[in-house]
């Protein structure tokens, strides 16, 4: 099973997110900020990071730059309501996909299934 770590500081918004996630088959660890989402990286293995960019105390951008360096193998999502935001987060941080908030909750599995090549699964975020 997939595994995910979701770091979104907005605590209806990570509910809902974690929520959707699991309803789509994937084991969802969920943190309130970046500096809470690093041990578990150094600690167990998590397959995707999904980070909001804009948190308190460690962006996601320096949370996805921590990745890398403890758990290369990790693939990286960050999710944004800020345009120019995400233009930073693609020049700082190459390799990761952004999602522009708002987004349906399809398009957050959508994107999810095709950073891991999985066939879409029929039913689910109808």
């Amino acid at each position: 099973m997939i595994r995910i770590l979701l770091a979104e500081d907005e605590d209806a918004m990570r509910a809902y997110l974690a929520r959707a996630l699991e309803n789509a088959g994937y084991d969802v660890v969920a943190v309130d900020r970046g500096t809470a989402a690093l041990p578990h990286l150094q600690s167990s293995h998590f397959d995707l990071l999904l980070s909001d960019i804009v948190m308190p105390e460690m962006d996601g951008i320096e949370l996805a730059q921590r990745c890398a360096e403890v758990s290369p193998a990790t693939k990286i999502m960050f999710i944004t309501g800020f345009a120019a935001v995400t233009l930073k987060a693609n020049r700082e941080a190459p390799q990761a996909k952004v999602l522009s908030k708002p987004f349906h909750l399809r398009d957050l599995v959508l994107e999810v299934e095709r950073i891991f090549g999985e066939q879409p699964m029929t039913g689910q975020l109808q």
